[in-house]
């Protein structure tokens, strides 16, 4: 009796087996369409990574280009500060250089 059930349980069990084994209508078993899965997956990954990664080369970019335009900028307000120091310095020495006219005048 023991044998007899065991012979009926086998037959379904192997039944579902084969299901499982099955080939899909382009011929692909399981562990190809697993494979495909995978592929698909990891190619999905790949460029998901490879657009992020486009992104930010492209922020690093920018941010090159912002430092670059503020360094100029800040390199003119050094050399008008420098100009403007530069004429003041000399009026000053004008003035100086009246009052010790004047000094020498007066003595």
């Amino acid at each position: 009796m023991k044998a007899s059930m065991v012979k009926a349980l086998l037959v379904p069990l192997m039944l579902v087996a084969l299901a499982g084994c099955s080939r899909d209508e382009d011929g692909a078993g399981p562990a190809e369409r697993f494979g495909k899965a995978l592929d698909e997956a990891s190619s999905k990954v790949t460029n998901s990574v490879q657009d992020e990664l486009a992104r930010v080369d492209d922020a690093v970019a920018e941010a090159h280009d912002k430092v670059k335009d503020a360094t100029e900028e800040a390199s003119r307000g050094l050399d008008r500060a420098t100009e403007e120091v530069g004429k003041s310095v000399e009026r000053a020495g004008e003035k100086i250089q009246e009052k010790a006219d004047e000094i020498e005048k007066d003595d």
